[in-house]
């Protein structure tokens, strides 16, 4: 349906929209918040705060109310559209057939910006009735070495959170001043809960949190330690940057003008240790699997989707593709995925409960090519440093130690090394989005005449430049893309349909 004219998105128009996009029946002025979350983009809005939204839906859950916090400069956008519209927006999930299905999601009833006032966000972790902090930083949020799992203290922003009296301004500040009152006043800490794409992403929150506090106080760190508990998860939902055509989408079929829309494939699963400090919403009844070890379930989504967005990446970039779906529907990307999968990342996983394997790699395959969606090849090529080590690399050790196959991953590490380099196949520049850009993309470059260059960051990869096995995968695939180029190696790779 086609609208000629179209409204803000505000709570007092949700009753007369029309039935073609669903809306909150519930009433949100009585809401409370018992969730603060730092780091609200599309993927917690087509995820953690649509499961909130559904539980509401059922009349449940009015205490589990979502408090967004922005920390960093780009938070203040979404600050402006949130605050606009009393926290709502709406979601739409595309099928492959190009229908959509859209609903406004009501879960988020307020949003802190930290940089404005620092005092309300510290306020509002203090309170009582927070008692779940979840977070979506993004893999590079935790300032952890993957190689070490040491953390990383050394970043100026963190060193001025440690500084005597300072003004907490980071993540880490923020959360552990909010805790650090808890204690002070008798209260029981909140859960601080990951929902990042990290192995034992809750373990490398209880290490990076306590050590944090622990360079503030010593004390402090060994209660964060042992009073605060750090569930493991595994979430997923392809969630792209919202594609700038959404917003006009979204007010061409339903007649809503929202400031940031999302839109979202069909698929969405979390997996969730149940151990919380202070009780959690009713998650299981919304489709959430709460599980005593999400390790399994969470290193198949790492090793076989993540890492498989990493193996079509950056050959497909170099390739010449620039959405995901043109490249998941290319026959020989198709097979070296498939081939990485089985071959590699399969057998380093452990058995998951209830989950067919074959079908699962298949699934995501359609999920990659679905053409709805509009994903950006660009963006699974971002923070490339962060995200290598920790979905590709533990595949490539593992295999090594068992004598196993790593054709496909070192290839997958080669082509992100030839695509840091920052020029295509065609002598046109990339642009790298990268924490560590300007130290890899030197390195990138000098391979043309020293193959193992960038292999020999050791904070990225470790000792593995004392690997012969790997190195010389690795050097056979780097030469395939400069001899061959990107789609030849891809088909080589692949073997034969």
């Amino acid at each position: 349906m086609t609208r000629d004219t179209s409204v803000a998105l505000q709570p007092a128009i949700l009753p007369g929209l029309d039935t073609g996009i669903a809306v909150p029946t519930y009433d949100r002025s009585g809401i409370t918040t018992g969730i603060v979350h730092f780091g609200v983009g599309g993927f917690h809005r087509a995820h953690q705060a649509m499961y909130i939204d559904r539980l509401l839906e059922r009349g449940e859950a009015r205490e589990w109310g979502i408090c967004g916090v922005g920390v960093l400069p780009a938070d203040r956008r979404m600050r402006d559209a949130l605050t606009a519209q009393d926290g709502l927006y709406t979601l739409s999930v595309l099928a492959p057939d190009g229908s959509w299905n859209t609903r406004v999601i009501g879960s988020i009833v307020e949003y802190l910006y930290a940089p404005d006032d620092p005092e309300a966000v510290l306020a509002k972790l203090a309170d009582p009735a927070t008692r779940i902090v979840s977070l979506t930083v993004t893999e590079g949020g935790y300032h952890y070495s993957a190689t070490t799992g040491a953390f990383d203290a050394e970043d100026p922003d963190i060193r001025a959170d440690l500084a005597p009296n300072a003004v907490p301004a980071t993540l880490f500040g923020l959360i552990v001043e909010g805790l650090a009152r808890r204690r002070a006043r008798g209260i029981a800490p909140f859960t601080v809960l990951s929902c990042d794409n990290i192995e034992g992403n809750g373990h490398v929150a209880r290490t990076t949190f306590s050590a944090f506090a622990a360079l503030r106080d010593r004390e402090l760190g060994d209660w964060v330690a042992r009073e605060v508990r750090f569930p493991n998860s595994m979430v997923d939902r392809i969630t792209p940057v919202t594609p700038p055509e959404a917003a006009a989408q979204v007010a061409r079929r339903y007649g809503v003008v929202d400031r940031w829309p999302v839109v979202t494939e069909p698929f969405t699963q979390w997996v969730l240790e149940d151990s919380f400090t202070l009780g959690r919403p009713d998650y299981g009844a919304v489709g959430v699997q709460l599980v005593d070890d999400v390790a399994p379930y969470e290193l198949m989504k790492l090793r076989l989707l993540n890492a498989s967005h990493q193996a079509l990446a950056y050959f497909g970039y170099l390739t010449g593709y620039r959405l995901v779906h043109d490249a998941a529907q290319d026959p020989a990307f198709r097979r070296f995925l498939l081939r990485y999968m089985d071959s590699e990342a399969t057998p380093t996983l452990r058995p998951v409960p209830g989950v067919d394997l074959d079908q699962y790699k298949q699934t995501l395959l359609e999920r990659f090519a679905n053409p709805a969606i509009g994903d950006t090849v660009a963006r699974l090529c971002a923070e490339s440093s962060d995200r290598i080590p920790k979905w590709v690399l533990p595949v490539v050790r593992q295999r090594l130690a068992e004598d196993g196959e790593i054709t496909c991953a070192a290839a997958i590490v080669a082509s992100w090394a030839r695509y840091a380099e920052g020029v295509d196949e065609h002598g046109e520049p990339i642009e790298i989005v990268d924490r560590l850009r300007d130290r890899l993309i030197p390195l990138a470059r000098r391979q043309r005449d020293d193959r193992t260059a960038f292999l020999r960051d050791r904070s990225v990869f470790g000792d593995l430049i004392d690997e012969p096995r790997f190195v010389s995968a690795y050097v056979a695939a780097l030469d395939s893309l400069y001899a061959k180029g990107a789609r030849a190696t891809v088909a080589e790779l692949a073997g034969p349909a």
